[in-house]
């Protein structure tokens, strides 16, 4: 196992699960479901995941200074992840998400953000040394855009690649994209970034063509079961992906963010990490919860074996 290091700055919710059968839609209350807690948050859940496929992991972050936090920062403890620059908020509530996911494990996720707002661009020049000593930052969009993009700044000033996993979709200045190594859309947010619909390769094709334009080395965009559109400055070519019987599908993107970071870091191809990544990501669908659904690396490998 590689000692890969890599600085994961994010968000950290707790997520309050739902199974149904249907999603409700507005003015609509379906009885019956399940109810299940676990540990969530897009940046934690990269963290989590990256730890767990053989990462040296530090996450950047904050939580309330409640019982929700705590146990957050425990359990990333667990998974060997350095807390050291998780910041405790006073005065305000931790992360919290709530999920529905209906019986073919599609899901509906609303959150509401707490601590993670106010992570900020101080916390994230306090990290300085953690980002620039890093192999690889990775990042999402669940803190405020300002600290993403002083976070990138710092890690594009070092040298260190940027892997930025642009969800929850938004517009993004083009100055935050020239810093970004790594862009890893799904088609929504490859859409809201380039006006371009995405429902085939050839669709990603183009949208890959418009970001690389605004001078980001490579495009990863997940296409989900269908796999991973990959384009850099040389290559344009449909990674395929693994096809597994889906129970939930909360946090396969993350899972894929986290276990991409941890291949690129080990010096992998990019077919060659994409696909370790779409194996990490397609085994996390079958199992419910975000980071609960997050397998070990020795998982990943007996999948790849396996096929």
């Amino acid at each position: 196992m590689n000692n890969s290091k890599i600085a994961v700055v994010g968000s950290s919710n707790t997520d309050m699960i739902i199974k149904l059968d249907k999603i409700p839609v507005p003015g609509e209350t379906v009885l019956g479901g399940e109810f299940s807690i676990a540990a969530g948050g897009k940046g934690a859940n990269q963290a989590v995941a990256a730890a767990r496929a053989g990462g040296d992991v530090t996450f950047i972050a904050a939580v309330g200074n409640d019982s929700l936090g705590t146990e957050a920062v425990e359990g990333f403890r667990r998974d060997g992840i350095n807390v050291d620059w998780i910041t405790k908020v006073e005065n305000v509530a931790s992360g919290v998400a709530l999920i529905f996911v209906d019986r073919h494990g599609e899901n509906s996720i609303a959150v509401a953000s707490g601590a993670n707002a106010v992570l900020s661009p101080e916390n994230i020049l306090d990290s300085k040394q953690v980002i620039s000593q890093a192999q690889i930052l990775l990042m999402q969009l669940e803190t405020p855009i300002e600290t993403v993009t002083r976070a990138a700044q710092l890690a594009h000033e070092a040298g260190v690649r940027v892997i930025l996993n642009p969800a929850p979709a938004q517009s993004l200045d083009d100055g935050l994209l020239k810093m970004i190594s790594i862009l890893t859309p799904n088609e929504t947010e490859a859409e809201l970034l380039t006006n371009i619909k995405v429902e085939d390769e050839a669709g990603a094709r183009n949208a890959a063509e418009v970001l690389l334009g605004k001078g980001i080395d490579s495009v990863l965009i997940t296409l989900g079961a269908r796999g991973v559109f990959l384009a850099t400055r040389d290559t344009r070519e449909l990674i395929p992906g693994f096809k597994v019987d889906a129970v939930d599908t909360t946090a396969a993107g993350d899972v894929f963010n986290g276990a991409l970071a941890v291949a690129l870091a080990e010096n992998k191809s990019f077919d060659e990490a994409i696909r370790f990544a779409n194996a990490a990501a397609a085994l996390s669908v079958t199992k419910l919860g975000a980071q609960p659904s997050a397998h070990p690396r020795k998982d990943i490998v007996s999948f790849l074996n396996e096929r």
